[in-house]
């Protein structure tokens, strides 16, 4: 048993591929291009992910990026222990090490005085320098650098600097075609095709209020959720209320008219 095996997907995650975005990826992985996945949230991007590394049979190392996140959380840091004072390696020097894909999700909420950490595994160099223990680790053969990236969550605050920006290939993602959302939502939820369907309906609606007071439309992951719901006995218009409306929105005119798009379709 290694460090890693729990890092590890062993069984295959369904992903319903709309382009060439696999053959894209793994030409990216055989040069150990970094990469980018930009997209809305809930599109699919971290499964994904999931699907590419059970299929290149390597290691996931999956980080929930956020505000607090420092360098430290990355890279490790001194700890005490038992015997003393021992360094322990963050997730990112585990998979430089180890030769894992590391998978750093919803990036643009990390600061940039953080994410600036990678640089130097995302060019030429592919080293990892560890400033505190005095030690430069130099990337193994496999290891890779995945970013997941919500364009639509750009501001002058959240953004990715133009020089980590460069560093990256890039996949773009969208909500699937209505066909392929819908054969998505049966498989995922077990639902019939007409139910399936009747809920990509509702998602579409919901996605044309976007820039009308919601910053973004229900996604292929809440049609999913809806769909779990109405398999398990509950009246469709309440797993839409429960996993489509209520979450994405608190604002009573916008819950009145998502209801209306429900019952219209329904």
């Amino acid at each position: 048993m290694t460090i890693l095996d729990a890092y590890r997907i062993t069984r295959e995650p369904f992903y319903r591929p709309v382009g060439r975005e696999i053959e894209l990826f793994e030409a990216a992985y055989a040069s150990r291009m970094p990469v980018m996945l930009k997209g809305p949230t809930g599109c699919g991007k971290t499964r994904f992910v999931e699907h590419m590394a059970w299929r290149l049979g390597r290691p996931l190392v999956t980080v929930s990026c956020h505000e607090d996140m420092t360098a430290s959380d990355l890279v490790g840091r001194f700890l005490l222990d038992a015997e003393g004072t021992v360094w322990h390696d963050g997730p990112l020097t585990l998979a430089v090490r180890e030769g894992a894909i590391c998978y750093l999700d919803e990036i643009v909420e990390a600061r940039q005085d953080t994410t600036v950490v990678i640089h130097s595994l995302t060019d030429d160099r592919r080293i990892l320098p560890l400033e505190k223990k005095n030690e430069v680790v130099t990337a193994h053969a496999d290891f890779q650098v995945v970013i997941s990236y919500n364009p639509g969550y750009q501001s002058v605050l959240k953004d990715l600097k133009e020089s980590t920006k460069q560093r990256f290939g890039a996949l773009a993602f969208a909500y699937p075609s209505p066909a392929v959302e819908t054969e998505i939502v049966m498989r995922e939820a077990g639902v019939e095709r007409r139910m399936a369907e009747t809920l990509v309906r509702i998602a579409e609606r919901s996605r044309n209020l976007k820039g009308h007071g919601l910053e973004e439309g229900a996604s292929t992951r809440m049609l999913v959720n809806a769909g779990l719901l109405v398999a398990r006995g509950v009246p469709v218009e309440e797993a839409c209320q429960v996993a489509m409306v209520v979450p994405i929105t608190d604002d009573p005119d916008l819950r009145e008219a998502l209801s209306g798009a429900i019952a219209a379709c329904l």
